[in-house]
């Protein structure tokens, strides 16, 4: 899945391209908007974005599981070559700290996360605070160019601000 980003003038026009993406087969999970005011999304009955889209919980937790399993891998490779008080320490215990390492190092990492505005946004922050709408989009890679096309050509006036890298199945 790839993100496409699309600036959008006013509610009508999101509107307009929310039922084309949904008519083109684009769940509509996989639509997101961000607003100064959400409010006026709901009203709309638009997809509004949320704390995923809004926050760097995601790249967050990523990084927390390499680097907390990293860690546990290496405390638990300590203890096996300095055995604490006699213990005889096996591959289970690196297997077990390396696991508890992850999870631990996604919580804490995810809960800083949450609290940090999402990096890929920052590019777009003036234009949603002077009244543009924000409109992410995740589609398979084979059809970036399908509905980039697709949204160009019936709605000249949406800005395209491309794609971002891959993303993770699970968000």
């Amino acid at each position: 899945m790839q993100r496409l980003y699309f600036l959008l003038p006013d509610l009508e026009t999101a509107s307009a391209v929310v039922d084309e993406l949904l008519l083109a087969r684009i769940e509509e999970r996989r639509i997101h908007i961000a607003a100064k005011d959400h409010y006026p999304l709901q009203q709309a009955n638009l997809p509004d974005s949320n704390l995923l889209q809004d926050s760097d919980f995601i790249p967050a937790v990523e990084k927390g599981l390499a680097v907390g399993g990293g860690t546990g891998i290496l405390a638990g490779l300590a203890a096996m070559s300095f055995p604490p008080a006699g213990l005889i320490v096996g591959g289970g215990a690196v297997l077990g700290l390396g696991l508890l390492g992850a999870g631990f190092g996604a919580w804490v990492s995810g809960m800083i996360g949450l609290s940090v505005e999402n990096t890929q946004l920052k590019e777009f922050k003036q234009a949603i605070e002077d009244g543009k709408l924000l409109l992410m989009v995740d589609v398979p890679k084979t059809r970036v160019q399908e509905i980039e096309a697709m949204l160009t050509k019936h709605h000249p006036q949406i800005d395209v601000r491309g794609t971002e890298p891959t993303l993770p199945v699970f968000p």
